[in-house]
């Protein structure tokens, strides 16, 4: 039977604008133990995401949000302390949808979203929060179902430096494309060429947008992953091919707004192009995660795929390093080291 302290961070209030620190209540619970069909889930790497905002948030969105008092909730990989379900043992190491939080009991009926990671680890357990988990998947599926590109083509990506973006561009050279990069510091377009192989990148805080665009795609774009919305949307859409893709993945741009924002001011171009945009959410690829694990692991091992993670030691720092997330002060995947990997 497990004992102590389970440190919690609880959404205390909903963000207007951006978050603050104060949107988080701290607790300490005794950690409780399983019923029967239960697991007790110690969590190793919490994943801080963009739509950690949005399920703050008490709009329409892909699933209910956070409610005040609830556990913050977030991706995690972890290991089973105990077990009370004949499918799991002690010390398997898994991945899921838990919380802001030490240790999680996992209902006997959410057990089903819970993914075994394979044992032994072929790759570093990090490796399956980025390439090999929900973001690295994200961009598998986003670029390669949606956006369907072809060898000789145009790819182009905003938030670029991010843990999705990044995929992104790299995916999109392994299948012979001109990958092209909007991110947001000289630091930044940098790591994309000189590291991730990226054909060019743009610093959307110092370029004329449209101008860079038009010289690093002379060709025009036939696939356009979105991030970001607002201006970069805009911009993107002056220079787009007959029939070009936008897999619409997130909107950071617009998260901590509070007013309004208008839609693209070019948004006909879509029409005149003939253009294909679909919003899409990783969960609704989960029946085929095996599918996309098994080739992205496959790029991993043979050095097609590299990833970068932006490591911060502590649950206590969660609150704090979530602002990360949208003030540009990260590269690649944000982690949060909650506990010791199992040795």
């Amino acid at each position: 039977m497990k004992t102590g302290i389970n440190r919690q961070f609880r959404l205390a209030s909903r963000p207007i604008g951006d978050i603050k620190e104060s949107d988080f209540e701290y607790r300490e619970e005794p950690i409780s133990q399983p019923a029967d069909g239960e697991l007790l889930v110690r969590t190793i790497y919490l994943s801080l995401d963009p739509t950690n905002r949005i399920w703050m948030s008490d709009i329409p969105q892909y699933m209910p949000p956070v409610e005040i008092g609830e556990v913050m909730r977030g991706i995690v990989t972890g290991v089973v302390e105990e077990s009370q379900n004949p499918d799991f043992q002690r010390g398997d190491l898994v991945s899921g949808l838990l919380g802001w939080q030490d240790y999680t009991i996992v209902a006997e009926n959410n057990i089903p979203s819970l993914s075994r990671l394979p044992n032994p680890l072929p790759y570093p357990l990090t490796a399956f929060l980025g390439p090999l988990g929900g973001t690295g998947l994200t961009a598998y599926f986003g670029l390669l179902e949606i956006g369907q590109p072809k060898a000789g083509e145009t790819v182009v990506v905003s938030a670029a430096a991010g843990a999705v973006g990044s995929m992104v561009g790299q995916i999109a050279k392994i299948k012979g494309c001109r990958a092209v990069g909007i991110t947001g510091s000289d630091e930044k377009c940098r790591w994309l060429t000189q590291e991730l192989g990226f054909d060019a990148a743009i610093n959307y805080g110092t370029a004329d947008l449209e101008g860079a665009i038009a010289q690093a795609c002379p060709d025009g774009i036939d696939v356009y992953f979105d991030n970001v919305g607002g201006s970069i949307l805009d911009a993107v859409l002056t220079k787009i091919n007959l029939n070009a893709r936008i897999p619409l993945c997130g909107f950071i741009s617009n998260y901590n707004t509070t007013e309004p924002v208008p839609g693209p001011y070019n948004f006909a171009q879509i029409l005149m192009k003939r253009a294909l945009v679909q919003g899409f959410i990783i969960l609704d690829y989960f029946p085929r995660w095996s599918e996309g694990i098994q080739e992205m692991g496959q790029w991993l091992e043979q050095g097609k795929i590299k990833y970068a993670l932006e490591m911060v030691e502590g649950l206590e720092n969660a609150p704090s390093a979530v602002l990360k997330l949208f003030n540009g002060n990260k590269k690649g995947k944000l982690v949060i080291k909650v506990s010791e990997e199992p040795s």
